[in-house]
Parts: C-alpha cells; sequence; structure tokens
C-alpha cells in the first residue's frame, strides 16, 4: 500500500511539475520590457501557447513552463518566475474581478517592414526595436507591394515615408546632398520599371494596395509621416498635387477641393500644403503650432487611455505599459491634429487640453491600423545622419514598448468582423 501511495503521490508531483508556468512580469520589476516582447514571440514561433494578462503588472505574460524558454530569459536578460498550477489560479481569480483580462496569444505573426533597398540618413525606431528584441521581419519596397508580397505578412509597418511622391518635402534644404538626389534617382527608376510615369502615381498605387490590404485583414503600424503622407496620397487619387519641383509639372489650381476624405484611414477635411519651399504635408501635423506650447521638451508628454480590459481588448493591449505617461518626440510628423480625426478612430494617447493626439487606432474592413506621431521614442529631436539610438540604454522605454505592443497585438485570438 506504501508502495502505491508514493507512486501517486510521484505522478501527482510530476502532473503540477508539467502544469507549471512561466510568468513573464511587464511592471517595473522586469530587467529588460523590450527583450521580453521578444522571448514571447520566440516561444510562439516554437509552438508553445502564451497570454497575454492585460493590465495584471503591466501586462505581463503566461507562456507554458519548459526550460527552453526559462534559459532564453536567462540568455537575453528578461526576467521570469516559474509559477505554479495553484498560483496560475490565484491570477486569474484576480483578473476575473479587477480590470484586467486574459488574451490568448495564437501565432507569432509575419513582419514585413516597408523600407526603400538603399541606405537612408535616419533610423526607424520600429527596426531597432525588433533587432534589439530578436525578432525577424522582411524589408518590402515598392515592387514587392505591388507584387502581392503583402498576401505573405500579417503585419505591415511603414515609417519616414512620403506617399505623395514629394520626397519628405526635403526639398528646400537638402536638394543640393547627394543622399536626397540618390533617393530620387532610386525612386524614379523604380516607377519607370514598374510602367509609371511618375513616382507619385507609383506611390499612390503602393498606398491603395495597402489599404487594400488592411480592408482585407491586414495590420498596419505606421509611424512619423508615413500616417499622414499616407491618407493624403489617397484622398488625392486622381488628383496632381505634387509641386513641379518635384514631378515635372504644376499642381492642380483646384487639388484642395478636390480631395476625397472618403478614401482615407483616419484624417477628413485636411488642408495640403502645396509649396515645395515649406517642410510641411498639410495641416494634419500640429507642428510647428505646438511650439508654443511645448517651449521645453520636458513639458512635452502624453497619456496613455485607460480602457475597459473586458470590454475593449484591442485598445487594451496597445497600451500596455509599466507606466502611464510617455515622454514625447518629435518627427516630420510630430502630433495628429485631433480635430481632424474620423468620427471611429480611437484615441489611444494625448497630452491634456491640446488639439493633438499621439497614437490612434481604427478599424478598416477585417483589418486595423494603429498610427504613432513621431519618429524615435527616445531622440526628442532626430535629425538627418544622427546616430542610431542605443535600445540598450533605454530597455524599459514606454515608447518603445507600445510599438512591440502592436508588434504582438496580431499574435492574439480575435473575432473575426465581417466587411
Amino acid at each position: 500500500m506504501k508502495k502505491i501511495i508514493a507512486i501517486i503521490a510521484l505522478l501527482l508531483l510530476t502532473g503540477v511539475t508539467h502544469a507549471a508556468s512561466l510568468l513573464i512580469p511587464m511592471d517595473k520589476t522586469q530587467t529588460d520590457h523590450l527583450k521580453a516582447y521578444g522571448v514571447v514571440y520566440k516561444a510562439l514561433e516554437k509552438g508553445h501557447k502564451g497570454e497575454w494578462l492585460l493590465n495584471y503588472r503591466g501586462g505581463s505574460f503566461l507562456v507554458d513552463y519548459s526550460q527552453e524558454i526559462a534559459d532564453l530569459c536567462l540568455l537575453m536578460g528578461v526576467s521570469s518566475e516559474k509559477i505554479s498550477q495553484s498560483q496560475v489560479a490565484d491570477i486569474y481569480r484576480e483578473i476575473e474581478v479587477e480590470n484586467m483580462e486574459r488574451v490568448e496569444l495564437v501565432k507569432a505573426p509575419a513582419i514585413a517592414v516597408y523600407s526603400p533597398p538603399s541606405a537612408q540618413p535616419w533610423d526607424d525606431a520600429v527596426t531597432l526595436a525588433l533587432s534589439y528584441a530578436e525578432i525577424k521581419y522582411d524589408v518590402i519596397w515598392d515592387e514587392d507591394v505591388l507584387t502581392n508580397a503583402l498576401d505573405d505578412y500579417d503585419w505591415l509597418h511603414c515609417h519616414h515615408e512620403d506617399f505623395t511622391g514629394q520626397y519628405g518635402k526635403f526639398y528646400a534644404a537638402f536638394h543640393n546632398e547627394l543622399w536626397y538626389q540618390a533617393d530620387v534617382r532610386t525612386n524614379e527608376e523604380m516607377a519607370a520599371r514598374l510602367g509609371f510615369s511618375k513616382v507619385s502615381e507609383m506611390k499612390l498605387a503602393v498606398a491603395k494596395t495597402i489599404y487594400d490590404y488592411v480592408r482585407r485583414g491586414g495590420f498596419l503600424f505606421a509611424m512619423c509621416s508615413a500616417p499622414e503622407t499616407i491618407d493624403i496620397a489617397l484622398a488625392a487619387d486622381g488628383v496632381d498635387i505634387v509641386p513641379r519641383e518635384f514631378d515635372g509639372d504644376p499642381v492642380d489650381p483646384n487639388a484642395q477641393a478636390k480631395l476625397d476624405y472618403s478614401k482615407t484611414f483616419a484624417f477628413e477635411n485636411f488642408k495640403i500644403v502645396l509649396d515645395p519651399m515649406l517642410y510641411r504635408h498639410s495641416n494634419i501635423d500640429t507642428y510647428p503650432d505646438r511650439q508654443v506650447r511645448f517651449t521645453n521638451p520636458v513639458n512635452d508628454f502624453f497619456y496613455l487611455f485607460d480602457f475597459a480590459a473586458k470590454l475593449d481588448p484591442v485598445p487594451t493591449m496597445l497600451v500596455q505599459n509599466h507606466v502611464n505617461t510617455v515622454a514625447g518626440f518629435m518627427g516630420q510628423t510630430t502630433g495628429f491634429r485631433k480635430s481632424l480625426l474620423k468620427k471611429y478612430v480611437t484615441i489611444l494617447g494625448e497630452p491634456d487640453n491640446y488639439d493633438e493626439v499621439r497614437y490612434i487606432h481604427g478599424n478598416l474592413g477585417r483589418g486595423t491600423f494603429t498610427f504613432l506621431s513621431g519618429h524615435d521614442p527616445e531622440d526628442y529631436r532626430h535629425m538627418v545622419h544622427d546616430p542610431p539610438t542605443d535600445l540598450s540604454l533605454h530597455k524599459h522605454s514606454p515608447g518603445y514598448r507600445l510599438i512591440l505592443n502592436n508588434v504582438l497585438f496580431p499574435a492574439a485570438k480575435r473575432k473575426e468582423r465581417k466587411t
């Protein structure tokens, strides 16, 4: 009888061991918030089950325990806790009664970054985050987008891009620079090869393809100038808004009146800037107006909204953080004008008492788009030719956490929406 009891006890102990989970806390106890996302991504890649514990200890993660993932945490410098089945049950009970939610993570998303093949004189915060977190991604460009490459990816990122075909409106300051001339030449050659008479026509085709990709179920995350210029390009479909300095012919004198805001992702009723010598695309960007308010970078920050996790799990996922304020940072598009947002767009983060939002989200057909203004969350005024940000010095960055929330967002199990 004693032998049988001993065997049963051993079996029970083994069962508890197999039922153990690995908690990756995302509150202020975490040693490397950014690499933690990489651990979870790799765990999903290897077929491990995972959960995102929304609003629990800063948006922590729970994965089935394996020595392999525990070792990976140690290797990447990420804090983790091996917890028992009873401890998991305690967490679940707390989540049930608090403003928290459990979201199942089902697969590692296939990630594409829209970026030119030539080296650029600036860095992309998302590729910096992906590389630091050791999350794999592919770089695609115009030809790839226009030959159905997006069908292979769950998630697409666009950053310092000008979908209007005006090369970032850098003409006044940089048209004599070799990098600017090389960028113009590369885009013109690509447009000619793909059968377009103008770069602006090619970029519009790319913008429309991305729009359709989202509508069919893709996830789009865009930063800096991409959110503003993709909506301008879409609204100006069939209208010449590109000055002679960029394409050799004048703009349509009635361009503003011909804009169709029904074709855009997030913005409406905006006014475009047609002067080629001004470093602005439209009044979607709150710069330079915001300079009056934010004369000191220390005062430039925005708040993340607190959503009801059980009712609104998607926006809750996107704002998971160990703090509720994020330091502001500038970019070619520094802030989005709140009064120009479409009604269905959800505001995720904004400063106090100002016609500006910094972080927004919306649904389009079966897919979603999320826009974050600014260029680099840890470099307030990132200039052309500035060195890339060393994320090992910013492993607890709230701004970079917002980026990586978006990277893992497509991994979450979701209900399909009707188009």
